[in-house]
């Protein structure tokens, strides 16, 4: 008889390690305060770093497009799939980014599968940093490219890496522009000269750059001023920008590859064409102002220095996410737990997304956030602080 019991005993598992965590239901659009169970919530924990996610004008450019296309493209891109709200929004996205051109996934994670399971093979080498995201780690998994992996921004031992591999057909330096749980950013000016000393190729995954980062938001390669410099440049439609998808910005050539032999892009149908329409309008609004940047930003510093001068560890911070480093599965859901009480939702990240002994409340401000709000905040995460001995 097939049964269950080794999967029972995992959860079981979880739960007596403190990392169990059922899935989280809401019944009110993203935004800075939501409701659940009856009850409203201030969110830390979304990526809608914009509050685009409940834009009025996307909401337009959604019904709109629903209007004129209907709600589903019928295919996929290479058979009838490809509508020309499709077509517009990788032009646009594609000079958003300073690049040749660009093309759209139906996710981040779809694209780095994509476009590393394309471009790698068995005579290349792939060099990634040891803290990039889980869909870089499975993209290149997917590959029978050979692997090294750089301690976290660590440029002597990326030097190295690339030293070794001069007898690769190709060699590809990884890394994500800013890192999604401790909020830091990479070294992409250092990342970039070294690889074009040794002849390498440069993919930086901004999915928590764009919209963050650089004029307007477009991203950790314009806020170093490398433009023409990084050979991919992966995004998702889905943080900042607010809907959901990915995207490669990158030349024409490698677009063209990618049409003929990304398996996620030829065997999955296209995004709904009210998503395409509701991330070409972010792209619009974030090329007409950066208003909304700037206050995120203002709000992200505040809110880190609040923080810190709290005691609390901040990690290695410097971007909009913030963290607060508690340690083990067990203490962290219990913190976070108590800011739900608070009336904060706040999630715990633990192993195996981080260390086993770097749980973390992570937190992310977005531009929607008042002063009072995140003050609510740091006053809660005092309290709760002092109550696990953290303070």
């Amino acid at each position: 008889m097939v049964n269950w019991n080794s999967l029972h005993e995992e959860m079981e598992q979880l739960k007596r390690e403190g990392r169990y965590r059922p899935v989280q239901s809401w019944t009110s659009a993203s935004s800075t305060w939501m409701e659940t169970n009856g009850r409203k919530l201030l969110q830390m924990s979304s990526n809608n770093y914009l509050g685009f996610a409940d834009h009025p004008a996307l909401r337009q450019a959604a019904i709109e497009a629903i209007q004129t296309y209907g709600v589903g493209s019928g295919s996929v891109r290479t058979i009838t799939g490809t509508l020309a709200i499709h077509e517009q929004l990788e032009f646009e996205l594609a000079r958003f980014k300073g690049t040749e051109a660009a093309l759209t996934f139906q996710s981040g994670f779809t694209t780095n599968q994509g476009v590393l399971s394309t471009i790698l093979g068995a005579d290349d080498v792939v060099i990634s940093d040891e803290l990039n995201h889980a869909s870089i780690i499975d993209g290149i998994r997917l590959t029978k490219a050979h692997r090294k992996i750089y301690t976290h921004k660590n440029m002597d031992q990326l030097e190295q890496a690339l030293r070794e591999s001069a007898l690769y057909k190709k060699r590809v330096v990884v890394t994500d522009g800013v890192f999604s749980m401790d909020g830091d950013i990479a070294p992409l000016q250092e990342i970039v000269e070294l690889a074009e000393r040794y002849d390498a190729f440069v993919y930086v995954d901004d999915a928590h750059a764009s919209g963050v980062l650089g004029r307007n938001g477009k991203g950790s390669v314009d806020h170093f001023g490398l433009n023409g410099r990084v050979h991919m440049q992966i995004g998702t439609l889905s943080k900042a920008v607010g809907v959901v998808g990915g995207y490669v910005a990158c030349e024409n050539i490698l677009k063209e590859t990618l049409i003929h032999k990304a398996r996620p892009f030829l065997f999955s149908t296209s995004q709904p064409p009210m998503v395409a329409a509701a991330c070409l309008a972010a792209i619009r609004l974030l090329e007409q102002s950066d208003e909304l940047i700037q206050r995120l930003w203002s709000n992200a510093d505040y809110f880190r220095k609040g923080v810190q001068a709290l005691g609390l560890d901040t990690g290695a911070s410097e971007t909009p996410i913030v963290p607060v480093i508690i340690g083990s599965p067990e203490k962290t859901m219990i913190f976070s737990d108590m800011l739900l009480q608070e009336g904060i939702f706040a999630q715990g990240i633990t192993y195996p997304t981080v260390a086993m002994d770097k749980g973390r409340v992570r937190m992310i401000v977005t531009a929607n956030h008042t002063r009072e709000e995140l003050d609510f905040v740091i006053q809660s995460l005092e309290k709760v602080g002092r109550k696990t001995a953290l303070i």
